[in-house]
């Protein structure tokens, strides 16, 4: 057990290096203690609240996203993070003032960070540019995007900045403030889009037959119909190129599953034109070497 005349001399040593009464010591110590109990509960809260928004928006299907569902994600993540910001902050100052009057550090808090903000203008320009895409809902979560120069799946979103991954796996950061324009290509709907050559001494009319009845094949398929918000469509001859006659076909996929979609429709269209014999023209060049004409000693051929 701890001796009470040690006890005694700590509090005493305490109250003669911070000048209050061992009253006010204790009281501040429990009011302390009572900030940091409301913060915690008041962080669980935001917690309880971010988890209720996702689980309102989930439709039970983990297959696919939905718009809805990316949406209550990214708020969730917001409210999570600004919140623990903001109680963390509220509670510092909280347990300042119960030993200091923090009046007049706010007084100065202020005018120093109007003093700042002179400074940070581009910090001030990515906020207020992150508000804005929060509230238009120009993307969320999980979107597939373009911006900034950069194209990546949307990991994450704060007020300043936004986190995308690309193909290779590389992170990058971009502050909000320098998104001046954004492609999501995953809002609504997608489309698979494919462009099939084949050779000019190929019989037309059959070959968009082949592709068609391949198309209608893979339209019905019910492994692949569910990825599918439209019809799949061989338009027909988008273009006569110098190697063959272009033939588009068009998938209105589900929003992100139109490059699983496009891969697969590419592979059983190919095998079908090989099962049908029609022919991927081959892009070839013709090298004409000769020997050089034989020079006299004047110089002339």
């Amino acid at each position: 057990m701890n001796d009470p005349l040690s006890l005694r001399s700590f509090f005493d040593d305490l109250e003669a290096w911070v000048h209050l009464s061992r009253a006010a010591i204790l009281g501040g110590a429990v009011r302390l203690i009572f900030v940091w109990v409301l913060a915690w509960l008041a962080n669980r809260l935001v917690k309880v609240l971010a988890k209720r928004i996702v689980d309102r928006v989930d439709d039970g299907d983990d297959s696919r996203l939905t718009s809805a569902e990316k949406r209550g994600q990214t708020i969730a993540l917001l409210l999570r993070s600004l919140g623990r910001v903001v109680i963390v902050g509220v509670a510092l100052l909280l347990s300042l003032n119960v030993f200091v009057d923090i009046g007049p550090l706010l007084a100065g808090a202020g005018i120093l960070g109007l003093a700042v903000s002179f400074g940070a203008q581009s910090l001030v320009k990515d906020l207020i540019a992150g508000f804005f895409i929060l509230f238009e809902n120009q993307f969320a979560v999980g979107d597939d995007v373009e911006a900034g120069g950069k194209a990546g799946v949307v990991e994450r979103m704060t007020l300043r900045a936004v986190i995308l991954r690309d193909v290779r796996g590389v992170v990058h950061i971009i502050p909000n403030g320098q998104i001046t324009t954004v492609s999501n290509l995953t809002r609504g709907w997608s489309r698979a889009v494919i462009d099939l050559t084949i050779s000019y001494d190929t019989e037309l009319d059959r070959a968009l037959q082949v592709l068609r009845d391949e198309a209608a094949r893979f339209e019905q398929d019910a492994e692949w119909s569910r990825n599918l918000s439209g019809p799949v469509q061989a338009l027909g001859v988008q273009d006569l190129s110098n190697v063959g006659v272009v033939i588009r076909i068009v998938a209105r996929t589900f929003p992100g599953s139109q490059f699983e979609v496009g891969r697969e429709l590419r592979r059983r269209l190919k095998n079908r034109m090989d099962a049908e014999g029609i022919e991927i023209p081959i892009l070839q060049a013709t090298v004409h070497a000769g020997l050089a004409p034989p020079v006299t000693p004047q110089g002339k051929p």
